[in-house]
């Protein structure tokens, strides 16, 4: 029981890197009110895929929640019933959430597969936990503590997700968005690691606190680093959609403040984890990890400069994005890889 334990665990775990996967393409395609409604997409389980779906016509059966786009405005049944040869403003009422009344298939099904990801990372975290009851009643009831607990950020964040679409992609809620996700992640790696030292002789490590300590502070400075990214994205999605994807040598003129630190903070990341790698091979602490984090490092540093010299090439944020989440997932392994030696 414990060895499922850990396949659905593992399971869990990289779904969840996958709705950052998905959510980081929604951010490259501006597909976020791809779905204007919230769970479903324009009250349908199965979205649409042609704007004829979401007109008004007659001789039409309507299902209760269904939405149409009529006069620039997001209308929904309020009952089932088959349009006449007329239109009945009754058996509608408008769409209050908010004003955003567009549908562009791509984006729509973008957003879609974002969601669908989500959902399946949220059934993989929920039998996570049912799992955990059965392996760990009498051995470990923390792990089953925990494993609730994933299951109630993952409905939080779900929650999440619905107020960033009624805010139409409020930046604030968007980043908190992002760091919730990571999070969540971040739990899960720490119930594997505890589900696994029940069951497996773990790798022995040598301690030194000082390498402890620029652990922690190279997680908190990539978390940073994350939030300040996030802030700089949508700086630039307001900006393109100002002036245009012909005009991208321009979205950088006059830039946040926000960006000049996300720029400058980049060294201090690479300095300090630098110093991590050369302090692991002049005491030969073990972590091997650490060879990762700066091969991680020199794509996330890379894919900035590009971005900034080459005006934001396509797909680039998304590498950018997702290079980061998994970089702040491996530091945090090696936080637990550190910890469970001083245990």
């Amino acid at each position: 029981m414990k060895i499922n334990f850990q396949k659905i665990t593992k399971i869990a775990l990289v779904l969840v890197y996958l709705v950052i996967v998905a959510g980081a393409l929604v951010r490259m395609t501006g597909s976020g009110m791809g779905c204007p409604d919230w769970p479903k997409c324009f009250g349908y389980y199965i979205p649409p895929t042609h704007i004829s779906e979401l007109q008004w016509s007659p001789n039409h059966e309507f299902l209760k929640g269904q939405v149409i786009i009529k006069d620039e405005k997001l209308w929904v049944a309020n009952e089932t019933f088959t349009t006449g040869t007329e239109y009945d403003a009754s058996k509608w009422e408008a769409y209050t959430k908010h004003d955003y009344a567009e549908f562009d298939p791509i984006e729509t099904w973008v957003e879609y597969v974002n969601r669908l990801i989500g959902a399946l990372a949220g059934v993989a975290v929920f039998a996570m936990a049912v799992l955990s009851i059965a392996a760990f009643r009498r051995t470990k009831t923390s792990i089953i503590l925990l494993s609730w607990l994933a299951v109630f950020l993952m409905g939080f964040q779900g929650w999440l997700g619905a107020t960033v679409v009624y805010s139409v992609l409020n930046p604030v809620k968007i980043t908190v968005h992002m760091v919730v996700a990571l999070g969540i992640a971040a739990l899960i790696l720490y119930i594997l690691d505890k589900a696994k030292s029940l069951s497996e002789n773990l790798p022995l490590l040598k301690q030194d606190t000082l390498f402890k300590t620029l652990l922690w502070v190279s997680l908190l400075l990539t978390l940073l680093q994350v939030v300040l990214g996030t802030q700089v994205r949508q700086f630039v999605d307001e900006r393109v959609k100002m002036l245009g994807y012909e005009n991208m040598n321009l979205v950088l003129d006059n830039p946040l403040v926000a960006f000049y630190v996300h720029r400058s903070f980049s060294f201090v990341v690479f300095g300090i984890n630098l110093w991590l790698y050369l302090r692991n091979r002049k005491l030969s602490l073990g972590y091997a990890k650490t060879t990762w984090v700066m091969g991680l490092l020199f794509i996330e540093i890379a894919s900035g400069v590009v971005m900034y010299y080459l005006d934001f090439p396509f797909g680039m944020q998304s590498v950018h994005l997702v290079t980061a989440a998994i970089l702040f997932g491996i530091q945090f392994y090696m936080i637990l890889e550190s910890r469970r030696k001083s245990q």
